[in-house]
Order: C-alpha cells, then sequence, then structure tokens
C-alpha cells in the first residue's frame, strides 16, 4: 500500500520562509508521531507526511558541521550580491540556492517507509540520476560525498550537479536537495561548494548547452520520487 503524501510546489519563496514552514510541518508531525506512539490500540497511522518543491532568492546556508571559512565573501559583498547567509541544523557544508535550481524537501517518517536515512538519501541520489538520465545525462556518486556528480571519478572533471543535505530527529526528516537546471553558476564562485575546492559545479542548462523548462523538469524529479519510495501523491 502506497503511503499518501501531501505536495506542494511553493514557487519562489524567501528561504527563511520556507525554513519556517519546515519547522511547523515538522513540528506537527513529531507531535503526531508521539501521540500515535502512545496509544495503546491499533488505530492506523494515518498522518500526513509532506514533499515541498521551490526556488530560493540567493542564499548561502551552512550546514552544522560545516566550515564558515567556506564562505570566500563578507556580509557587505552578500548584500552587494544580494544574497543571504544561513547557519541551519542540516548535515553537509556549505551551498548556494538561487532561481532556477529545484529545492526539494521531504518532510517525512522514515520508520514508515522502513528506511534508514543512509538508504533514504541514496534513493534521493537515485532519483536525481534517474531524472538527469532522460537528457542523456550520467549520474554517478562519489565516495565520502552525498549528491549527484557528473564524470565522478575522473581526476579534474568531477562536477556536482545536485547537492542533497538533510536533517532527521526521531526518523522525521526536514531539508533535502537542491538541483541545478538553470542555476546561475557564477555565485557558486564565492564559496567551497560542499567544502570542496578542487572539484566543480554544474547545471543541467551547462550540460545541454539550453535552457530548460523548470516545470517540464520538476515533473520528471516529481515521477521519480513518487516511484522510487513509492509515494501516493496528494
Amino acid at each position: 500500500m502506497k503511503a499518501k503524501v501531501k505536495f506542494q510546489d511553493l514557487g519562489l519563496i524567501d528561504y527563511q520562509k520556507a525554513w519556517d514552514y519546515q519547522e511547523k510541518i515538522f513540528k506537527i508531525m513529531m507531535r503526531e508521531k508521539l501521540s500515535f506512539q502512545d496509544r495503546k490500540d491499533n488505530t492506523p497511522d494515518d498522518r500526513e507526511y509532506n514533499l515541498l518543491f521551490c526556488e530560493h532568492n540567493h542564499v548561502y546556508t551552512l550546514g552544522k558541521s560545516g566550515v564558515e571559512q567556506n564562505l570566500l565573501i563578507d556580509s557587505i559583498q552578500l548584500q552587494a550580491k544580494n544574497a543571504k547567509f544561513y547557519k541551519i541544523d542540516r548535515g553537509g557544508d556549505i551551498t548556494y540556492h538561487g532561481p532556477g535550481q529545484i529545492v526539494v524537501y521531504p518532510i517525512i517518517d522514515l520508520e514508515v517507509f522502513s528506511l534508514g536515512i543512509r538508504t533514504y538519501i541514496e534513493t534521493l541520489e537515485e532519483s536525481i540520476i534517474q531524472t538527469i538520465a532522460e537528457f542523456g545525462l550520467i549520474g554517478e556518486r562519489l565516495a565520502g560525498a552525498t549528491g549527484v556528480w557528473l564524470d565522478a571519478n575522473i581526476p579534474g572533471k568531477a562536477r556536482k550537479i545536485c547537492a542533497i543535505g538533510v536533517k532527521a530527529s526521531r526518523y522525521i526528516t526536514m531539508h533535502g536537495f537542491a538541483f541545478n537546471v538553470n542555476t546561475n553558476l557564477d555565485y557558486f564562485s564565492y564559496i567551497n561548494p560542499c567544502g570542496f575546492t578542487d572539484k566543480d559545479v554544474t547545471s543541467l542548462s551547462k550540460e545541454l548547452g539550453k535552457e530548460l523548462d523548470m516545470e517540464d523538469v520538476k515533473k520528471i524529479v516529481l515521477e521519480k520520487l513518487s516511484c522510487n519510495f513509492n509515494w501516493q501523491l496528494v
């Protein structure tokens, strides 16, 4: 039986506003999970799970294990670039979000889907690998680094097309992944992306030499996620 997952496309939204919305859903799910676990009967688990798509205005986010020195510009330069900076509670180091990038936040209970965190991340990666395969690109994993890469094991050519950073508490997830579609890659030059100084970043449009229709790409990503996780989207 497929679990029902509520899908929302938030469009272009400020990072703080999206983060607050995630937190609100996360806290509700946490309360519902604890309440469900306290029940003494066999009432079915009717909790609602969530999948959020969005794009952000220019912003850099630093994970809890990240190094702030991987942001290579100061606050004045950030302002000049119309960008913001946040320290957040996901895993991973620093990354960039901006227009033309599909950002996906699944807020689900991994226990319900019988998933460990490693399998969860690998399934997110597989969904993007399958998505870019629709455009003739071969996505790969890189040992010791999350995300989806092109030419991952070719020295000097490895480049990331999708970054992943998640949080899980009592198996309930937050944050997710950022998939570069029509992203302005210049913004990555102001950081050491994900802490790397020797690897590049790319986008779907750069690899294909043309701009993509964001709605068309979103549909493919949504299809791969729902299929790989066995979700019924509502």
